[in-house]
């Protein structure tokens, strides 16, 4: 490109910087910029929209959209920045416009189709549930998008740290999870995508995340910086120290790269050394345990108001949660996650382990929603769209493991604030009860019934005729929560039972949820035998009540299955025929393990 060339255009436009490219780098470079005292600041945007528009007003910034880049040269003294629209004239210059990496290959072995794609939205995402996969700025960008068209938003960022976006990124992401606009799964990734009913269904292996099905799963690829040969840049711009770049470099250029909050302290300092660019909101440092920081991160990160909070006992709470933003619509068996930060105080005198660390962070734990189960008229509380309602216990801390979240929960009372999760989920339903005079059976251990307690009310609610038993193991009679609810539910219903069975009360035989299938006991309450083609058998609580099987493979291929040494739930319902309800095997023993 000619100076001359330059010089013949009449609409030259003076900046102090210009960004090429609407990314949140882009975005986070422009406002930290501004907020440093530049006052004339250009974002040019080839296509029509940039990451965040709603940034746009709110930090004043100047965006020319459908700018096409022609190229960028140095006359000695300035960066010449020519579009098809202008040129401009600026002491420094940002190319920080990303492209896929063609070399980008989804983590997860899947068939790309129109409801998994790599990069790409649908054109309708109104009331649409996305999975976003990746745990970069793109995977923000993405998220962010689909949020702002009204889609529920869940982004498995298995590996993402705060530290490395950029900071409108790292903004975003907390702004989206305090309104419960996203679930971040900040350390889950899918290993396998199926398909239920042509919708994608993602299969998480760990016990924190459950299978969850979507109406579209989306990869945020992985991104690298313009070609040179796109960009038409000059030698003399390269070699002005003038001219940076986001992404990584070509082998062949030596130019200044890096992350967004790098690049703008090092395009700071060499374009505008009078600016001071304040520090990245993800590395700020926080007085620890100083009263002004705490303030602060419960403003940040707390999302919802405790409107319950009922001691059952000093140990035994059953809460309610209001949200600011958003309702609570869920399925009766479904789960929410509850947080707080490791700020708060805690009820015991325990240390968390590296406690400093962790200070400013958030402890998140996942609770199956309990049922009020009545209204004070004593007709059923309907489902809560405003509130939502958690049963939980004190997990005290032992020597191998100090409990985080309920240690501070006991703190808590009326009134304070608490972080809710967006996202409303869980397959542990009672999707697979389509009979209404099947028998259901439900076994639960400690505050492990509480999604049982609005599955019950939800087949009484709905008149299931067939009998209904729910069975509970605690240690204590004081540990039953709900239990004149449940004698009250018996009183009306001769179809539903409640055996709730305490194992260290002196006047009570010790037994527990096995003996009830070995002894009788169940078929008893049912006033039928447990036939598995006509029963359901719903499990949540204790790993070692539950008693899942492993799958194995002998030397000669031979698949089979290991129970644990300890004889389970399910053992005991498989040796009479019954079936554990897989992916894409339905079957007649559910279960959720509650820890």
């Amino acid at each position: 490109m000619s100076n001359n060339k330059n010089d013949q255009r009449s609409d030259r436009a003076e900046y102090d910087l210009i960004v090429i490219g609407g990314t949140v780098g882009g975005l986070s470079v422009a406002i930290s910029t501004q907020r440093a005292g530049l006052s004339r600041v250009r974002v040019i945007e080839p296509g029509n929209a940039i990451a965040f528009p709603e940034l746009v007003p709110e930090h004043r910034l100047e965006v020319g959209y459908g700018e096409k880049l022609l190229g960028i040269d140095h006359d000695g003294t300035n960066v010449i920045v020519t579009t098809e629209q202008r040129t401009y004239v600026a002491k420094g210059c940002l190319i920080a416009e990303l492209h896929r990496d063609p070399s980008y290959e989804p983590p997860v072995a899947t068939a790309l189709s129109g409801r998994v794609t790599i990069d790409t939205l649908p054109e309708d995402l109104s009331n649409s549930d996305i999975l976003v996969i990746g745990h970069t700025n793109h995977a923000v960008e993405l998220a962010g998008q689909a949020a702002a068209a009204g889609a529920g938003v869940v982004v498995a960022a298995g590996g993402m740290d705060p530290a490395q976006l950029a900071p409108v990124a790292d903004s975003m992401i907390r702004k989206l999870e305090h309104e419960r606009r996203a679930t971040i799964l900040y350390r889950s990734v899918p290993d396998g995508i199926g398909d239920k009913d042509e919708f994608p269904i993602a299969y998480f292996n760990d016990r924190r995340t459950p299978d969850l099905e979507f109406d579209h799963i989306v990869f945020a690829s992985t991104r690298v910086r313009v070609p040179r040969s796109e960009l038409n840049i000059t030698s003399a711009a390269i070699d002005s120290n003038k001219v940076w770049f986001l992404g990584v470099a070509e082998p062949d250029i030596d130019v200044p790269h890096g992350h967004a909050w790098e690049i703008g302290r090092l395009l700071s300092n060499a374009c505008f050394p009078e600016l001071e660019l304040p520090e990245a909101p993800s590395v700020v440092q926080r007085r620890v345990r100083h009263e002004s920081a705490i303030a602060e991160l419960r403003e940040e990160h707390y999302n919802a108001t405790i409107t319950r909070f009922e001691q059952r006992h000093s140990d035994l709470w059953v809460l309610r949660v209001r949200p600011d933003h958003g309702d609570t619509s869920h399925i009766p068996g479904q789960y929410a996650s509850l947080g707080l930060g490791y700020w708060e105080d805690r009820v015991d005198n325990c240390v968390d382990p590296g406690i400093d660390a962790r200070w400013h962070k958030l402890i998140r734990r996942s609770y199956s929603i309990s049922h009020a189960m009545f209204e004070a008229s004593g007709y059923f509380a309907p489902p809560d769209t405003v509130e939502l309602e958690f049963y939980i216990v004190l997990v005290p801390a032992d020597d191998d493991h100090v409990s985080a979240l309920t240690p501070r929960l006991a703190t808590k009372k009326v009134g304070d604030r608490i972080y809710l999760g967006p996202k409303v989920a869980g397959r542990y339903t009672l999707s697979a009860v389509t009979n209404p005079e099947a028998a259901v059976v439900f076994f639960a251990t400690g505050t492990g019934e509480a999604p049982h307690n609005s599955m019950v009310v939800e087949l009484l609610r709905k008149g299931h005729t067939g009998p209904i038993v729910s069975t509970v193991t605690v240690r204590n009679w004081k540990d039953l929560g709900y239990i004149d609810a449940h004698r009250a539910l018996e009183k009306r219903f001769p179809n539903y039972h409640y055996l709730p069975m305490p194992t260290r009360e002196a006047d009570v035989p010790k037994r527990y949820l096995q003996d009830l299938i070995r002894d009788g006991d169940i078929e008893a309450a049912l006033g039928t035998p447990l036939d598995p083609g006509n029963t359901h058998a719903f499990l949540c609580g204790n790993p070692a009540m539950i008693g899942l099987p492993e799958e194995t493979v002998d030397d000669e291929g031979t698949t089979g299955v290991s129970y644990p040494e300890t004889t389970g739930v399910i053992e005991l319902l498989v040796d009479r025929g019954f079936t554990i309800n897989k992916r894409n095997q339905p079957g007649n023993i559910h279960f959720e393990e509650y820890w």
